[in-house]
């Protein structure tokens, strides 16, 4: 045992001795593979924190999403986050697999305190069911979790929230006002709850109990007891809670036949040739790879954060093929070394255990040094990627494992290779100055130097390709003019029945203002998703068959202020009495009822839900409502000059601060029970590329440092073929050899390499970068350019790092190159 304790002190002795005698060779070892660790940490706390959503409680992995697919006419209309209200009482009632379910629908309100000094337009809150609580694992601090959301007229809060309306939060018992118009609605508090984890898909500061939705509707009239009997209308989120053992994939299995038997045998569904179906997504997965209609919150990207897990693992394999490169490209360096301790009688498995010994202790300073620069970049790292306020832990713990996992592999494969490569050499040969690298330690380092290029051009291509992307997505004219437009979101307290006497002075005084170009009102703006949808077809024609359409309501002044192209026909006009019953539809929504082309559409009347019919007299180019990265819906824009969801006041963007102040002004005085609640449209419709700019930053910074460790590696490789190659360079120059020809004798093997490298990139950068771009729905074409400037860079790149050392070489004394031999 003391033995073994003294070996291997002595391994560390000559390990540390070995480390300090090559101080170049061993910081620029230490450099690379510090950076290499530092990054791969980096990004696994990142995909650490997009892979930890909704996994916060124990049962999270039992709890699944109900999404939809609807077909039309055969062919695929959408696919939804959401779906109809009736799906989770029948899936209890129908599958054994069911714990449990709960449902959602959105739930804007105008809330204010008793005290009325209080008050906030609300829209990140739910009707819920009652067993929302425990299905999301709602930790209430006040209130009893079992029946707070029993009954009508209750709300729960969370902690936030009830700070926002009551002082230190005392909320439990008291009441908060809804105001719709001339209707106030007194909601009592139950319940206070701890606010709900910023990595969930979901954003819940409130929940209204459902049986308020079902009191509502039958308030104006419902007799069908819609919420919880609905078959078509799709605006709900079902949660299914399973029963422990059961994976979901067994109950989708029964999904079709659950359709068949209560949404596709409906007569409506079969005059159509429509269907449904029905598919189920664990909750845990809907942050990266749910990206349907009606998502709740943006989601992240998962096909991206897989992308930049394999950058980690690709960076820190790239530092180690440094360290296995320069120790093999040393092995000339320390042969004789070799030869002598195995002279004085080293056996071979001494040698490979002091090799691995400094591979360890150089993998191991370099972990400590990456770990403190690891967490001293944590917090500005977070800030960079958009979470200043993220509290949670710095990696989970299968993370910290896949990382030990790779240290400990590579630090052993790094340093087995040159452990078995320098233990073997032959004494007789090393001694007698016979000794030379072999063709097949020269192959394999080629072959490596190729691998980290191979990678270099493809994060270099990646890069351009993924800003070219995002520049186009954000550039692109989406076939409105969202610029200068400020948005108001309108007033809620005012009764139908008042709305036009109170907003048309205010419209006029809005236009009286300096800055202010126009103004004018719509249900929805570009970048809020429409949820109004309902079915249309063709007037008389027997043939023709229901499809969805997404309805936006607008003023006369809409299309106009928003510079939307009109294909055929004409605007609104409050010149025609008739346009009450007039329609424009977008260019896919005349596609999808089978019109020829915009012209023929216009004039001609279609049928809503049934019974409604009304004349199409214009058609609009299509726009896009939402961005790029998904498909243009098929749209009939529709008059609604009393609709009072949103206000687009175009503005003189130079002088904004004052517009913004004088339109509060005048909001004050006209619509004094209302928020003044603002956004500009041109950031407000960029957040939904919030993730894909985040992307592309991670990306970039990531693979330049891939970039500038690989250059590491053909710096210290590039300063022992100089070394080697001391007095051929000396003969040479002695010779006449110029300045210019032992440059280029220096760089040609690097640049071979290099430019086999480029023609390897070009098809596996294109594959990867293409399947990337399948999730946009609006995308670039990748053009050979990219490839070309990529490669281009590569080149620059080695040839500055390789001329360091090689006109350095091809600069120095002859003399005293051939004295050092």
């Amino acid at each position: 045992m003391g033995l073994q304790r003294d070996s291997m002190t002595n391994s560390l002795k000559l390990a540390f001795r070995n480390i300090l005698k090559r101080k170049g060779y061993s910081l620029l070892n230490i450099a690379g593979l510090t950076i290499g660790m530092s990054c791969c940490l980096l990004i696994f706390h990142y995909v650490s924190y997009e892979k930890s959503y909704d996994k916060f409680e124990p049962g999270a992995n039992q709890i699944v999403r109900v999404r939809l697919d609807s077909y039309q006419k055969g062919v695929l209309a959408y696919k939804s986050a959401t779906s109809y209200p009736a799906i989770g009482p029948a899936m209890k009632k129908d599958f054994p697999e069911v714990e449990n379910y709960c449902r959602l629908i959105d739930d804007n309100l105008l809330l204010s305190n008793e005290n009325q000094n209080k008050k906030f337009s609300e829209n990140k809150g739910y009707y819920a069911d009652p067993s929302s609580v425990d299905i999301f694992g709602l930790h209430f601090i006040k209130g009893n979790p079992h029946t707070a959301l029993n009954g009508p007229d209750k709300i729960i809060l969370s902690e936030t929230t009830a700070k926002k309306y009551f002082e230190n939060g005392d909320a439990l018992g008291k009441t908060l006002v809804n105001r719709n118009g001339s209707h106030v609605q007194p909601f009592e508090i139950t319940g206070i709850y701890k606010d709900f984890p910023s990595n969930s898909h979901l954003i819940i500061n409130y929940l209204v109990s459902y049986a308020t939705l079902g009191a509502e509707l039958k308030a104006e009239g419902d007799t069908s007891n819609a919420s919880e009997t609905q078959w078509g209308w799709y605006d709900f989120y079902t949660y299914i809670q399973l029963k422990p053992g059961i994976h979901y994939q067994q109950l989708e299995a029964k999904l079709p036949a659950f359709c068949n038997k209560y949404i596709n045998s409906r007569d409506w569904q079969k005059t159509n040739r429509n269907h449904d179906e029905l598919h189920l997504i664990p909750m845990s997965d809907i942050h990266l790879y749910s990206n349907y209609n009606q998502e709740a919150e943006v989601n992240g990207n998962g096909q991206a954060v897989s992308f930049l897990f394999l950058i980690a693992i690709f960076i820190i394999c790239i530092a180690w093929i440094n360290y296995i490169n320069l120790a093999t490209a040393r092995s000339v360096e320390r042969a004789k070394e070799v030869g002598v301790r195995k002279v004085l009688g080293a056996l071979r498995a001494s040698l490979i255990r002091q090799f691995l010994t400094e591979s360890f202790v150089l993998n191991f300073v370099s972990l400590i040094i990456s770990l403190i620069i690891f967490f001293m970049l944590l917090h500005p790292f977070d800030f960079f990627t958009g979470r200043d306020n993220y509290t949670g832990v710095a990696l989970t713990g299968d993370y910290w494992l896949i990382f030990l996992g790779l240290f400990i592999a590579g630090t052993v494969l790094s340093g087995l290779y040159p452990a078995f490569v320098l233990s073997g050499f032959k004494p007789v040969l090393v001694l007698k100055g016979a000794f030379k690298n072999t063709a097949s330690g020269l192959l394999l380092r080629k072959s490596l130097i190729v691998a980290q290029f191979v990678t270099s051009v493809v994060l270099i291509a990646g890069t351009i390709i993924v800003y070219q992307q995002l520049n186009y997505m954000r550039n692109q004219s989406i076939g409105a003019d969202i610029n200068q437009t400020l948005v108001l979101k309108g007033p809620q307290t005012i009764d139908d029945s008042l709305y036009q006497n109170i907003y048309q002075p205010f419209k006029t005084a809005v236009l009286r203002q300096p800055d202010v170009k126009s103004i004018s009102t719509s249900t929805s703006v570009p970048g809020d998703e429409i949820y109004w949808t309902n079915s249309w077809k063709k007037y008389g024609d027997q043939q023709s068959t229901s499809v969805t359409l997404y309805n936006l309501g607008v003023d006369y002044d809409f299309i106009p202020s928003y510079k939307i192209q009109l294909l055929a026909g004409r605007n609104f006009s409050e010149q025609f009495g008739t346009d009450k019953k007039a329609v424009i539809f977008n260019e896919n929504a005349v596609k999808l009822l089978g019109f020829k082309d915009a012209a023929s559409a216009v004039n001609q009347k279609v049928v809503n839900g049934g019974d409604d019919t009304l004349t199409i007299i214009g058609v609009t180019a299509n726009f896009h409502q939402l961005g790029l990265q998904k498909i243009i819906d098929p749209m009939v824009i529709r008059l609604r000059p009393s609709n009072s969801n949103f206000y687009s006041v175009k503005v003189n963007a130079s002088n904004a601060q004052n517009t913004i102040a004088s339109l509060k002004s005048l909001w004050n005085n006209y619509f004094p029970k209302d928020p003044f609640d603002y956004f500009f449209l041109d950031e407000s419709f960029g957040e939904q590329y919030k993730a894909d700019l985040l992307f592309g930053k991670v990306f970039g910074v990531f693979a330049f440092l891939a970039i500038l460790i690989a250059c590491f590696g053909l710096l210290g490789l590039s300063a022992y073929n100089v070394l080697q190659r001391t007095k051929e360079i000396g003969i040479r120059k002695v010779l006449g050899a110029s300045v210019q020809s032992i440059l280029v004798l220096l760089s040609f093997d690097f640049l071979k390499l290099i430019l086999i490298s480029f023609l390897l990139a070009i098809p596996a950068g294109w594959f990867i970068m293409n399947l990337w771009l399948e999730d946009y729905a609006y995308r670039i074409n990748i053009t050979w350019w990219v490839f070309a400037v990529a490669g281009c860079l590569s080149l620059l790149i080695a040839v500055i790092t390789i001329s360091a050392q090689a006109i350095k070489a091809a600069l120095s004394n002859p003399v005293r190159s051939l004295r050092t031999e």
